[in-house]
């Protein structure tokens, strides 16, 4: 009698690594769908999905059996997602037209970071969640947080608890500009740049600025893209503040390795922005489908860094970085106020 054959460990750990693959995408689905329930709608698909991610955690545990696969989606489809998030970003159209607002982003971030992290330190808070968010804040939101952490080398959990409340302040904020826009003495143009200059996720400032017409939409995109722009020469900036840490504590053999994703990002900035239409025509119905993919991407990656969350660890670490970010965001909506 034939004996049965015995899947090998190494077939066994593939279909584990794919397996834990699949199940981020398929919280992310489940994210996709919370969306589209009234009330998530305005929270989006990406912090639905780490809502369910991080739920799951506290009720299941860690599934430790799919943990290769769900590392494989936080950290490698993480970096994949960011370098497509480049095609986003149209450096002409920043240079050309927004050089004024871009002047203006400048200070926002530094604003955004400095006074988070000057907060932090009076409040004792997490250092790592609060430069996070004080990224988070300035610059993109999840996008800029996911482009950080690796260079700061933040831990998976802090980088999922920093996405997770930028997406619920954003949301927040978002929310309270759509309500005062009526009420406020400010142009169309005036309210988009104000809501382009301060608002938190790209998702955030279309939120409040659709109402605003089409001209306020526009003039807000506008502002966040110089935001956008302004990652590349932040995370270089971060590199060498890292490095220079490093080499203080040389003894202790730290190291601070460059982020290829970034060179990536950068790469299809200028592909997005010389070459897609100036020079190969693609269909909008492709580039629709390419940012599709982007935002599942990302969502799938977020999905894994948020089944590394502890609510435990959560209420330890995030409650004084969420309070200094949330004074942040108060100045610097008023800061953005006065600049338009």
């Amino acid at each position: 009698m034939a004996e049965k054959a015995v899947p090998s460990p190494k077939n066994h750990s593939t279909g584990l690594w794919i397996g834990g693959i699949a199940f981020t995408f398929f919280i992310a689905f489940l994210g996709f769908l919370l969306a589209k329930v009234p009330g998530f709608s305005l929270v989006g698909q990406m912090a639905s999905a780490i809502m369910i991610a991080v739920a799951y955690r506290q009720l299941f545990g860690y599934p430790n059996a799919l943990k290769a696969g769900i590392n494989f989606s936080s950290k490698i489809l993480l970096r994949a997602a960011i370098v497509l998030y480049g095609l986003k970003l149209n450096i002409h159209t920043v240079l050309e037209d927004g050089l004024g607002l871009l002047v203006r982003d400048v200070g926002i971030i530094i604003v955004a970071i400095l006074l988070t992290m000057w907060l932090a330190k009076k409040m004792k808070a997490n250092p790592t969640i609060s430069l996070l968010l004080g990224v988070g804040t300035g610059v993109c939101g999840a996008a800029a947080i996911a482009a950080v952490a690796p260079i700061i080398n933040a831990e998976d959990d802090d980088t999922a608890i920093s996405v997770g409340i930028i997406a619920l302040m954003g949301t927040i904020f978002g929310i309270v500009y759509t309500i005062l826009r009526p009420i406020l003495p400010l142009t169309p143009a005036e309210y988009g740049a104000w809501t382009g200059m301060s608002l938190h996720e790209i998702a955030h400032v279309v939120l409040a600025g659709a109402p605003g017409g089409q001209e306020a939409l526009g003039i807000a995109l506008l502002a966040k893209l110089g935001r956008v722009f302004l990652l590349v020469p932040l995370c270089f900036i971060l590199m060498y503040w890292m490095k220079t840490k490093a080499g203080a504590k040389a003894a202790d053999g730290a190291k601070v390795g460059f982020p290829m994703f970034l060179l990536g990002f950068i790469a299809m900035s200028l592909i997005g922005t010389y070459v897609i239409g100036p020079v190969v025509v693609v269909p909008n119905s492709v580039m629709t489908v390419v940012e599709s993919g982007t935002t599942w991407l990302l969502t799938a990656a977020m999905v894994g860094l948020g089944l590394n969350v502890s609510l435990m660890d959560v209420r330890k670490k995030a409650l004084k970085p969420l309070i200094a970010m949330g004074i942040a965001s108060v100045v610097l909506s008023i800061m953005a106020f006065v600049l338009v």
